[in-house]
């Protein structure tokens, strides 16, 4: 809706506006309610890691550090009024995403098994997307956006600044999040 109130004001008054859409972000300081980063704190303790449905939902996923260089670069260089998007170019169905950080976690920190073992499947909540897509041919053909980060990296670098912070997790969900699912009618 925020969008078409300044496309609007583009159109009526030529403010000189420019709107993003991303993908899903991850990356270091994510909340933890947000699956990459709910995935890495619970596979550390130990506890189920709840997977929507069987895990077929599809994301495009997006480095946090990606996105803020395209929003720098929509802001200086892209034409106002016009819409872009941006994407990481990294479809993955949760499921390969949850499979990933355990790995990488079992390769970074083993434990007594593999961590996959601890995905539980989880009712999906009511009108779930089952795909989120987007077409950043824009941003790259009119700017010469590519994000920098490949996804098997950019999810290793994730899961080490969680394993390097993990006095600002247990900060956060101190006192704000305590680890319950959110999204259920209550």
């Amino acid at each position: 809706m925020a969008d078409l109130l300044c496309r609007a004001y583009w159109k009526t008054y030529g403010l000189p506006v420019v709107v993003t859409r991303c993908s899903n972000n991850y990356g270091p300081y994510q909340f933890p309610e947000k699956l990459i980063p709910l995935m890495i704190l619970n596979a550390l303790a130990g506890k189920p890691l709840p997977v929507y449905g069987e895990g077929a939902n599809v994301r495009d996923w997006l480095h946090v550090e990606d996105h803020c260089r395209a929003l720098d670069l929509v802001v200086r260089h892209g034409r106002p009024g016009r819409t872009y998007n941006i994407g990481g170019r990294n479809e993955r169905t949760n499921l390969e995403v949850v499979h990933a950080l355990c790995d990488i976690l079992d390769e970074l920190r083993p434990g007594s098994g593999s961590r996959r073992d601890l995905i539980e499947f989880v009712t999906d909540r009511p009108g779930h997307d089952l795909r989120y897509a987007i077409d950043a041919d824009r941003v790259s053909s009119e700017l010469g956006w590519r994000p920098a980060y490949d996804f098997r990296e950019g999810l290793r670098a994730t899961v080490e600044w969680y394993l390097d912070n993990q006095e600002w997790c247990e900060e956060v969900m101190r006192d704000r999040y305590d680890g319950s699912r959110l999204g259920l009618k209550t």
